[in-house]
């Protein structure tokens, strides 16, 4: 864009805005003829993707602000006037939530007065809820359609808008394309808001609190396996959580309390802070992040440690062992949950005839390994719990056949039970900790439990490793990656040969011995690459669809029945050859 563009957009953007502090910094860039910042601001939309909105907050098309708000929310209460699923007297509701994050109250009740010029009735939580309570509640209150105002574990400059659809799931293709058309084309004089008080007065914004919370806190009781268990031994739990200066504190606290379990919070952690003063990243995957946590554990001398990102969808978990409070991935988490939950109920009785288990391609195939084990039929689909409660869907269309019981990503993200079509951080700490329970009962630690699982089906570990490349730059570097992997993939990666390369963009699997190319696997076209390796790890890599971020995956594994100390040197040695060829890569685009 040249200068004129810019000060065009500009210009545009300030008459168009209603909040007079995000039209004011934009004056006062051009005021400084901030060219770079501005051309950021504006070079393009700030992309309504598959899922919603997120960006950086602040003026500009290419922000997150009040203006960019109403535009989506227009834009959505259109769609969802002509193509949403009504009540039985005809009748529209849209329910709204928000996390700690800077400006998500006011963005909240933005969405919320655009909805309710469109005659949609707004259900609006007057403070902070986690995203699996906003899916619960779209649910319970048989809603249109559900927006959470947060940027999930980004850092503090972020924020963003998720849209959920009727089920209380993310939205998914038709939905998805059709609601992004809609909102691309609105222009600024179509966007209309109602007054709270008319609003409030005509019944179509309407607060809601406690009766939520209630029916959700009964609900995430409900997916004990071994209820007695919890109300018998809770007590003997000391459990030290972080909610991360976010939205979590409130659920996690009630639920756990409820059930006897003490939780000690972390107390410079406890309140809802969007600046997150005391993390880089607001996020429970980032070992700096639960370093207060830990450290919290080891001096309470706790039984587990649980953090939970700003909206409280992923849970992240510390155990002890050996004198040290050890972080679990969420890899070893989801195997430890699917191991507990299924063998369980299997035990108990309480399976379907076929269980379902769903889980993503980038995800440890352990974890599908586990579920056969006990009986589950396996699904692998995208990373996203969109497409978790894509294959929800499907399962629930055929009530003869198998039924779905938990789904996970490697990403800290975990759902049990059908009623939450999102990660639920909630329900999964419950479960958490009945499995350190169970396990405690049987004389075993919850890493003694893994470690059995390791020596019965080998030795399994994984790698993530990311790059961040910023603005429209970073955008094309990201996009000249996948490119030149697919046109001049490597004949090697760490040391071995390359079987098969799966391209879920062109949905194909191409073997290079043979030079022989096959129908792929059928999952919905993503920008994703995976490498199967001739001894046996896999590696994957794809752009982030919610950061300025490219993701690598690495996942190798021993054979059963290897020496477990072995086993984990080998595998380590594969991750680490691994390791140095994807940062050649890096190191070539950055150059």
């Amino acid at each position: 864009m040249n200068q004129q563009e810019i000060t065009k957009a500009a210009e545009t953007y300030i008459a168009a805005e209603k909040d007079a502090s995000f039209a004011d910094g934009v004056r006062e860039l051009l005021a400084a003829q901030d060219w770079s910042e501005l051309e950021d601001r504006f070079y393009t939309d700030l992309e309504f993707g598959t899922g919603g909105l997120r960006g950086v907050i602040g003026g500009g098309f290419n922000r997150m602000n009040p203006f960019v708000i109403a535009r989506a929310t227009t834009g959505l209460a259109k769609y969802v006037t002509e193509a949403g699923d009504a009540r039985p007297d005809g009748s529209r509701a849209a329910v709204i939530s928000h996390d700690s994050r800077r400006y998500s109250r006011e963005f909240a009740l933005s969405a919320a007065l655009v909805f309710a010029a469109h005659g949609i009735k707004a259900y609006l939580f007057s403070d902070l809820r986690p995203t699996p309570e906003l899916s619960f509640a779209v649910r319970q209150l048989n809603a249109s359609v559900g927006v959470m105002v947060t940027a999930s574990h980004n850092p503090p400059q972020y924020n963003g808008y998720k849209v959920y659809w009727s089920d209380g799931a993310q939205i998914v293709a038709p939905h998805d394309g059709r609601i992004i058309e809609t909102v691309m084309g609105v222009t600024a004089d179509e966007i209309t808001s109602m007054d709270k008080q008319e609003a409030l007065d005509k019944g179509l914004l309407e607060y809601i609190d406690a009766e939520i919370d209630d029916a959700f806190v009964a609900m995430v009781k409900r997916q004990s396996v071994q209820p007695n268990l919890l109300k018998e031994k809770g007590g003997e739990v000391t459990a030290v959580y972080t909610p991360l200066h976010g939205t979590g504190a409130m659920m996690v606290e009630r639920v756990l309390g409820e059930l006897g379990v003490n939780v000690i919070t972390v107390p410079e952690q406890r309140e809802p802070d969007g600046e997150f003063p005391t993390v880089k990243f607001p996020n429970p995957e980032e070992a700096s992040a639960m370093q207060m946590a830990v450290d919290l554990g080891k001096q309470k001398n706790a039984d587990i440690v649980l953090g939970t990102d700003p909206d409280a969808d992923r849970l992240g978990i510390a155990v002890p062992d050996e004198g040290e409070m050890v972080l679990v991935t969420g890899n070893q988490l989801g195997v430890l949950l699917a191991d507990y939950i299924l063998g369980q109920r299997k035990r108990l009785g309480t399976l379907p005839p076929i269980p379902a288990f769903v889980t993503t391609i980038v995800t440890t195939q352990l974890q599908e390994v586990v579920a056969k084990h006990h009986g589950a039929k396996v699904y692998e689909t995208l990373t996203g719990f969109k497409h978790i409660a894509s294959v929800m869907r499907q399962l629930e269309a055929d009530t003869a056949g198998p039924q779905y019981i938990m789904g996970d990503e490697e990403s800290y993200g975990y759902l049990i039970g059908t009623e939450v079509r999102d990660k639920d951080s909630i329900t999964a700490t419950l479960l958490t900790i009945e499995m350190a329970l169970h396990w405690r009962s049987q004389g075993v630690s919850v890493l003694g439990r893994l470690r059995q699982i390791w020596e019965q089906f080998g030795y399994w570990e994984e790698k993530t490793i990311s790059k961040y490349f910023e603005g429209q730059a970073g955008k094309e570097i990201m996009a000249g990656v996948m490119k030149r992997l697919r046109e001049n993939p490597p004949e090697r990666f760490g040391g071995a040969g390359i079987e098969r390369i799966v391209d879920i963009q062109k949905d194909s699997v191409f073997y290079p011995a043979a030079g022989r190319t096959e129908a792929g696997p059928g999952l919905p076209k993503s920008n994703v690459l995976q490498f199967f390796l001739d001894n046996g790890a896999k590696v994957s890599m794809r752009p982030s669809g919610t950061e300025p971020k490219i993701k690598f995956y690495a996942s190798c594994h021993s054979d059963a029945g290897m020496e477990l100390a072995a086993a984990r040197a080998a595998v380590q040695a594969q991750i680490d050859a691994i390791e140095t060829d994807i940062r050649a890569i890096i190191e070539e685009a950055e150059a």
